[in-house]
Parts: C-alpha cells; structure tokens; sequence
C-alpha cells in the first residue's frame, strides 16, 4: 500500500476511571500530567510538550478501559477524504459528534471489536499563562519535575489481529512497522504508524476473554534517566510497578509500566531518536521463537502483561 498521510498524529485517549478522585490526583501529582479544564464528567490533560489542550482525557465511569481513541486529521480535505473511505469501508459508522471542550466536530466509528475510534480538524491549541509559559518558545509549556513530555502511543486487544489490521489500513491508512507472526499462523500482534514515528498504536491479542479492551496507554519521555527517576517516585508513592524498566524487543524502547488506582496500565517509554523514513519500510517480523526470548536483554515478560487488561473480565462462578 502507498503511504497515506491524511491522519497528523494520534491526538488523544479517553480513559475511563470508576476511582476518578484517585486516578486524577495520580496524573496529575505523581504522573506528571497537566490539567487543562473539566466538565461535568471529564478532566482534560496533556504533557508538557503536547501542543493541544488535551491528551488524555480522564472521564468518571462505573468501569474502566478506553472510551474513545482519537486521531487529529491532516488538513479539512484529509478528513473528508477518510470520512468517504470509512462510510465505503463496511465498519461501523457512529457519525459525527459536536465536539468537547478541546476539539470541535469529529467522525466516529467502531472497530471489530468494540473500540471507538474519532478523527477530528478543528482544535483548541494549549494556551500557556503565567507560570505554565516556558522559557523556550519552542515548548508548549513550562518544564515541571520528571513529567512526560508528549503522548506516544496505546495498546488496544483484540481477538484478531489480522482482522484488526484491515481495519486500520483501511480506515485510518497506517502502516504496519512491525508484527508477531504465532507458529498456528494467526497474528499475535501488530504496530501501526500513520507518520514517520515508529508506532503510534499496537494491536495484540486478547488472552483474558474481554472484548474491547485496553492494554495501556503510553506517555514519552526526553531521556532514559527519567524513567528511572519515574520508578523511584512511583516506589514513594506506592504505585503497582509491573514490569520495567527494561528494554523492548520489538520497537526498542526503554519501557516502565504501572497500573494507576482504578487498575488501568500506563507506561512511560523512550524510544531514542528511532523514526522510520523509509517509504518502502517492510515489517519486522518476530516468531515464538523470538518472543521466547525475552525483552531486548533477557527479562521475561511478566504473565500479567499477557492477561491484564481493562475493564476486567468478570469470572463466571
């Protein structure tokens, strides 16, 4: 497939929290992020270096996971262009929705599985005051402690890999940069670019019997070292450290993953300066094999990596 550059950047996740009070004071005070506005059910955050008024947008719910995936578009005529191709694709059309407090009219629709998914133009850009100005005018915001600077990417499960890919190619015009091939032929999971970032959403698959599901969502860091710092103030804290930090295999980040109060995992990652300029990029394929592995030096993957995920799957009796 040609290159398709009519999605910019994964703009923003919807998390929902049924311990809001909880989780919001963890973004805020030990994750780092910062609060840009609220209404009656959200609060709307971003990291220091995200240009826009909300990447992270923490809504009060009785359950948890992913509400909404969003992606900005690159240009009016992009986003009709994917709204044709999307209304032709045969998925789920939602339609179009007002807006909130950090977007205006965006697209909705559903993937296979359940996850919704929205593309937007128009945007409410970060205005920084009075402390929150930076000293470079080439930051969105002021520098504060050891926060994350941008949004990266999130992990969504799904039973089907290969059918999830359609999906997005068909719907949103990614890239594939790299997969898990299993020895049964399915696809165990796959990384998906709409720019020259290595991924900004994966796909793998569902192990713990949910349907729609989150894995995690992802925040950057400028360096290695301030994971390191992160996982001290998450030990202070008393914030569930999973796994990390360590290096991935696939993709190569420098990764620390931690549930925050209502169960729902996030990651801090660095990724050095990898970026993929190659316009006939193929993808890296791993095996079982590979995966046997370990991470990228040896630290196996942890068991609840493979089965967690939000909402929680309810036990039969």
């Amino acid at each position: 497939m040609e290159p398709c550059f009519d999605i910019a950047h994964l703009a923003h996740v919807e998390m929902y929290t049924d311990k809001f009070e909880e989780s919001l004071d963890f973004f805020t005070r030990v994750y780092g992020l910062k609060l840009s506005g609220r209404d009656d059910t959200s609060a709307y955050l971003r990291a220091w270096d995200d240009y826009e008024f909300c990447s992270l947008m923490l809504t009060r719910s009785d359950t948890t996971g992913v509400g909404h995936v969003a992606y900005r578009a690159s240009s009016p005529e992009a986003l009709e262009r994917r709204v044709k191709a999307i209304l032709a694709s045969g998925y789920k059309v939602i339609g179009w929705i007002d807006g909130d407090l950090s977007h205006g009219p965006a697209f909705r629709f559903e993937d296979p599985f359940g996850h919704v998914f929205e593309i937007y133009w128009d945007t409410v850009k970060y205005q920084a005051k009075g402390a929150d100005v930076p000293a470079l005018k080439n930051t969105a915001s002021a520098f504060t402690g050891a926060a994350p600077r941008r949004l990266d990417h999130l992990n969504l499960l799904s039973s089907d890999v290969s059918e999830f890919r359609r999906f997005m190619q068909t719907c949103l015009g990614s890239r594939v940069t790299e997969m898990i091939q299993l020895d049964n032929g399915r696809i165990g999971g796959c990384w998906f670019t709409i720019n020259n970032k290595t991924y900004d959403l994966a796909c793998t698959e569902e192990h713990g019997g949910g349907v729609g599901r989150l894995h995690h969502v992802t925040y950057a860091t400028d360096q290695r070292e301030d994971i390191l710092r992160a996982a001290d103030i998450f030990l202070q804290n008393g914030v569930h450290i999973e796994t990390g930090p360590h290096k991935h295999a696939i993709q190569g980040t420098f990764f620390l993953y931690v549930w925050e109060p209502a169960g729902n995992r996030v990651e801090l990652a660095n990724a050095g300066a990898r970026l993929i300029v190659q316009p006939d990029w193929e993808p890296v394929v791993w095996t079982e094999a590979d995966r046997r592995k370990g991470q990228a030096w040896g630290l196996k993957t942890i068991e609840t990596f493979h089965t967690h995920g939000t909402p929680p799957v309810k036990k039969e009796h």
